[in-house]
């Protein structure tokens, strides 16, 4: 078994190692480190974010070399891992502000809808990738239906809308790229659009029901002009919206004193996490907040260049959802602290603190990196 694992390895070509994405990931995870560590100062979450970093890059080495068709392999173990770990956080897990998304680990809090975005994409790669040649069938939809709903409607409860979204924006990319008949693609455009305009009108009711109180706010106060309750709601995005703009061309210095600076009056929460590109914006400027935008656009691009000349159709739908996840992650969390979109609560990817996130987003790279190196069909 031990030598079967070494000629794999020696087949490997180390010329087609994507040092590029590599770089990219750690450049950017550094300015997040770097700036976790002014937004949050008096605390430890950016030491803890290097001990991320440093597991990250274990994991990432980990994934790298070991064959991603070995790890796809156990696509169904890996499906049943993710869902117990989602109903353990009703079982066992940690409410905050509403929320019950972690497990206190004593050193650390987990959270399972982070590793469950990785996990999920590698079953339904697999799963399509089975099912390859009957993929526009009612057999192999409902399935994917069937099977994304579980896990959907268990982050959905938790609360947690904005992954919820993510998610299930991601499986419509993977579904539409694997090959799906154009005409199921246009029948369900179709019949979805009224659908979700209907179903979006008697879920911005007040009554209800569907939406938790402060996600109705969120929504609603975004939009209204005049109300106090409205203002209230807006607070925290106009604050980050002026902290951007007073950042100018190079920003305020990390670490700064300014007594102008939005942070340092302490007119953000979360600054470490769902604001952190307020920081960017503020403290490194629009220097470091286009150099922050340019980074992930540079990784997404390695990724989808990674899928096209993936040996499969596995490798490729891995590599085009694991992109198209940072991609709608990041223009979420980027409109918010922008005032583009309602707030929602999603971190920025590889810069936001948040260790099972780090660690989450390195094993995909990880995945994508031997992807890379097994252009050709090695095993």
């Amino acid at each position: 078994m031990f030598r079967k694992i070494i000629q794999k390895l020696k087949a490997y070509e180390l010329s087609n190692l994507n040092f590029r994405l590599i770089v990219y990931v750690i450049a950017i995870t550094c300015i997040g480190i770097f700036t976790i560590g002014s937004a949050a100062e008096g605390e430890n979450y950016q030491f803890k974010q290097i001990i991320g970093l440093a597991i990250s890059i274990i994991v990432l080495i980990i994934f790298t070399l070991l064959s991603y068709k070995f790890i796809f392999k156990f696509y169904w173990i890996i499906y049943i891992i993710t869902n117990i770990l989602l109903i353990s956080v009703f079982l066992i897990g940690v409410t905050n502000k509403g929320a019950t998304r972690w497990i206190d680990l004593g050193f650390t809090q987990f959270q399972p809808s982070e590793l469950g975005k990785i996990f999920l994409l590698i079953f339904f790669a697999s799963y399509l990738y089975k099912r390859r040649g009957q993929i526009s069938s009612l057999k192999t939809l409902g399935g994917i239906v069937l099977f994304a709903a579980v896990p959907l409607f268990l982050i959905y409860k938790e609360p947690d809308l904005s992954t919820t979204i993510v998610i299930f924006v991601t499986f419509c990319a993977i579904i539409f790229l694997s090959g799906i008949s154009s005409k199921i693609v246009w029948t369900v455009l179709v019949i979805a659009v009224p659908v979700i305009l209907i179903s979006g009108y008697f879920v911005l009711q007040p009554d209800s029901g569907i939406l938790e109180e402060y996600q109705y706010n969120r929504i609603v106060g975004f939009f209204q002009e005049n109300n106090p309750e409205a203002e209230k709601i807006r607070y925290q995005q106009e604050n980050s919206l002026l902290a951007i703009g007073s950042g100018g061309l190079t920003g305020k210095g990390l670490d700064n004193n300014t007594v102008t600076s939005v942070k340092n009056g302490n007119f953000l929460s979360e600054a470490h996490t769902d604001f952190i590109f307020t920081i960017v914006g503020e403290e490194m400027g629009f220097i470091g907040g286009a150099a922050v935008i340019i980074l992930l656009f540079l990784i997404v691009l390695e990724c989808f260049i990674t899928g096209a000349h993936a040996g499969d159709l596995m490798g490729r739908l891995f590599c085009y959802g694991f992109g198209v996840l940072i991609t709608i992650q990041s223009f979420i969390n980027i409109s918010v602290a922008t005032m583009l979109l309602p707030n929602t609560g999603l971190t920025l990817p590889f810069v936001s603190y948040g260790l099972t996130s780090l660690v989450s987003l390195y094993c995909g790279i990880g995945i994508i990196l031997n992807i890379g190196l097994q252009k050709r069909n090695l095993l």
